[in-house]
């Protein structure tokens, strides 16, 4: 079923320094990254819907993770494209495709074209850059 894009969600940064604390802030406002293999939804297995931790909008489903030994969750393709927003990332020298959340701009990691997926992608997310919601 296709989604109607999320609209935007604006707020200060000191709104969302309040919302997030400052290890999530650092991620998702400013563009940070957690050290491989300790974040907490790297091994997590149960179906699901995994959400962006600033604003909750829906960006992955369990069905799309898979396990890339990489040191981050990964998924194969977003829920729905319209959720996600790619960027061109020139930052330490190299160039990557940086993954923001279309509905309030936060980033949360990067996406590759190694994946096992038809397309070929590895969407790498932070895990402190989302949220999981068990399916019920």
């Amino acid at each position: 079923m296709k989604h109607d894009v999320v609209p935007e969600i604006e707020k200060s940064e000191a709104e969302w320094k309040a919302q997030l604390g400052p290890d999530r802030y650092h991620i998702l406002r400013e563009a940070g990254t957690e050290a491989p293999f300790t974040g907490s939804l790297l091994n997590q297995k149960d179906g699901g819907t995994y959400l962006c931790g600033a604003c909750g909008a829906e960006l992955f489903t369990s069905d799309s993770k898979f396990d890339s030994h990489c040191g981050w969750p990964s998924f194969t393709t977003p829920q729905e494209r319209e959720n996600v927003r790619l960027l061109d990332d020139h930052s330490y020298g190299m160039h990557r495709i940086e993954v923001r959340c279309k509905r309030c701009d936060s980033h949360l990691g990067h996406v590759f074209d190694d994946g096992p997926g038809p397309e070929g992608t590895r969407y790498c997310i932070n895990s402190r850059s989302l949220d999981f919601r068990p399916s019920s």
